[in-house]
């Protein structure tokens, strides 16, 4: 039983294979292969998913950039606490400075804490210590919105006798 008839008078028999490629043999040969469609169906279905697949490595990349910029952020300013107040007398004001030649700028400032809670002025003890309250930004990053870290702490400090009473 003759099969049907191509355009160019050559009988073509085609036969599907499982892996979804048609072979089919046309004037006695047998041809096997992809069409340029699916070539580059698959080039662009690659493409795509390299894309994204850079895409999602660039993001992390960027975070554990920044997580390392902020985790070093933290220590330098754990430490300027920690050292704050130590050998001097700790006393309301503003102080600036940077870290690692410019690449963290800090900025300090110490005032009296006020608790709304705590009783007028003239029923506290003139000696007792008094609370002060730091905070301490510190800022980095190249151009654009830098990144910042801002912390809070309080110190009590005795009161210093030699400028009078503080309320």
């Amino acid at each position: 039983m003759p099969g049907p008839k191509s355009g160019s008078g050559r009988r073509f028999n085609g036969a599907s294979r499982a892996d979804g490629i048609i072979a089919g043999r046309a004037g006695g040969s047998w041809q096997r292969g992809y069409t340029l469609i699916e070539v580059l169906v698959a080039f662009a279905v690659l493409a795509l998913a390299l894309t994204l697949l850079l895409g999602t490595l660039s993001g992390a990349s960027r975070q554990v950039r920044w997580s390392a910029d902020a985790g070093r952020a933290a220590l330098h300013a754990e430490s300027l606490l920690a050292q704050t107040g130590v050998g001097e007398v700790l006393q309301p004001g503003r102080r600036d400075g940077e870290f690692e030649a410019g690449r963290y700028r800090w900025t300090l400032e110490v005032a009296p804490y006020q608790d709304p809670a705590r009783p007028s002025p003239a029923t506290v003890d003139p000696f007792a210590p008094r609370l002060l309250q730091l905070r301490l930004l510190v800022t980095w990053g190249d151009g654009g919105p830098r990144e910042n870290l801002v912390v809070d702490s309080l110190r009590l400090v005795p009161q210093d006798l030699t400028q009078g009473v503080v309320p």
